[in-house]
């Protein structure tokens, strides 16, 4: 029975990621193709498969794609460029001057197709002022290792950059811009996804400065003279913003909502917890835990099961120098607040297959977790108190492994009381 229901899980995890498809979500957003001159630029994890999906029904054009390693698209114009992410390298920072320079200069008779989606952050690379690429790597990984919110890492990001915070937009101006975001954020806010090249934001320097020191993370001198000085980032009402629609045409709560049909079709009682979640994974994993317990303990003999939905973006401040990211560290610290529990299931996994930086999309947990890990010689807490889940999970057997699913509506969670 367990395999079936951890089977189960993860067919809904596939339908959430299946609806989020650009090839079957996008074209319902595409104008017709305008007349005369039409450049396509992106950045994202699931940006390429976008380019693809735009030239399905567009045709060859003329353009450039920054998307993760492993997630390039065959195109006909457009051309693909793969990069690092989580943390920017060398293909990304050339890779984004040349889309500068390919929006520099235009005119309002050129239309700017612009394709963002989550990872667009990292992929995305122009570090401000006199900072270097090691010194925005470095920055970088500290804002991930943090547990700070993905809204906060985006503040201090926006300020570093040339590109963020609205400035992709500000270099193609005058030209039109149409820029198609698939949303990954809690929240859904445009100026969030892939820290909003398109979009304006009201943030300061001064805030970026205030993050910084909440978090306890150290700057080299070029950062805080960037901070010191003036920032690019546009507001939301500057004039070279006025050329740009921003539309969302794929979000968390689309893929929850299919993944509720399909549950309900099978017999399952569903409760949506959010789309937006946010917080330290595994605080989050013991609230949950608690609460599937309260609701087995109210449920009815013979009721069908009930499934506990949840999406967002949950994060995980790193203690130990284990191998993990914030969907299976969810898993494993459910596991361990569960113990076993009779009749409770769960799989948390993200959408675009990547769990932190590995290339794992999350994991399945079960009343049979202990067990397994008394078997393989793996200790749940152990694991926890080294941030180590994929290395856990992957001793057990219960790991999710998709490979690319070309596409990124951040975390998906699914709890099945039986």
């Amino acid at each position: 029975m367990g395999d079936e229901v951890q089977d189960f899980l993860k067919q809904l995890f596939q339908r959430a990621v299946e609806v989020a498809d650009p090839m079957k979500s996008l074209a319902a957003h595409l104008p017709e193709k305008p007349a005369g001159r039409v450049l396509v630029v992106g950045a994202g994890k699931a940006s390429a498969r976008m380019a693809e999906a735009v030239e399905a029904v567009w045709g060859p054009c003329d353009g450039l794609v920054i998307t993760r390693y492993g997630y390039a698209r065959p195109c006909k114009g457009i051309e693909i460029v793969e990069a690092a992410h989580p943390v920017p390298d060398e293909a990304g920072l050339a890779a984004t001057k040349r889309m500068l320079d390919l929006l520099a200069d235009l005119d309002e008779e050129t239309f700017v197709l612009a394709l963002i989606s989550g990872g667009a952050s990292a992929l995305l690379t122009a570090p401000a002022g006199e900072i270097t690429l090691a010194e925005k790597q470095a920055v970088n990984q500290s804002l991930l290792a943090s547990g700070a919110p993905i809204g906060q890492m985006n503040v201090v990001r926006k300020h570093l950059s040339r590109v963020k915070g609205g400035q992709l937009a500000a270099t193609a101006y005058p030209a039109r811009m149409l820029a198609l975001l698939l949303s990954d954020v809690p929240g859904d806010d445009p100026a969030e996804i892939g820290s909003g090249p398109t979009v304006g934001d009201a943030s300061s320097a001064d805030e970026a400065k205030s993050i910084l020191d909440r978090w306890k993370i150290s700057v080299p001198a070029s950062v805080e003279a960037v901070l010191a000085g003036p920032s690019g980032v546009l507001a939301p009402a500057d004039e070279r913003l006025s050329h740009v629609t921003n539309t969302i045409f794929a979000a968390p709560s689309q893929s929850l909502e299919a993944a509720k049909v399909l549950a309900e079709e099978n017999g399952c009682e569903v409760e949506i917890l959010g789309d937006a979640l946010e917080g330290e994974a595994r605080e989050v994993a013991a609230e949950h835990a608690r609460l599937a317990l309260s609701r087995q303990r109210e449920r009815q003999a013979g009721s069908p099961p009930l499934l506990l939905l949840s999406g967002g973006e949950l994060t995980v401040t790193r203690r130990g120098d284990g191998v993990g990211g914030p969907n299976a560290e969810y898993a494993l610290a459910l596991a361990a607040a569960l113990d076993g529990a009779d009749g409770i299931h769960a799989i948390a996994c993200d959408t675009d297959g990547v769990d932190g930086a590995a290339e794992v999309a999350g994991a399945v947990i079960g009343p049979q977790t202990p067990a397994r890990a008394a078997a393989a010689g793996a200790d749940i807490q152990e694991a926890l108190r080294h941030n180590d889940a994929h290395t856990f999970f992957a001793s057990i057997g219960d790991q999710v492994v998709t490979g690319p699913t070309l596409t990124n509506v951040n975390d998906f969670r699914a709890i099945r009381i039986g």
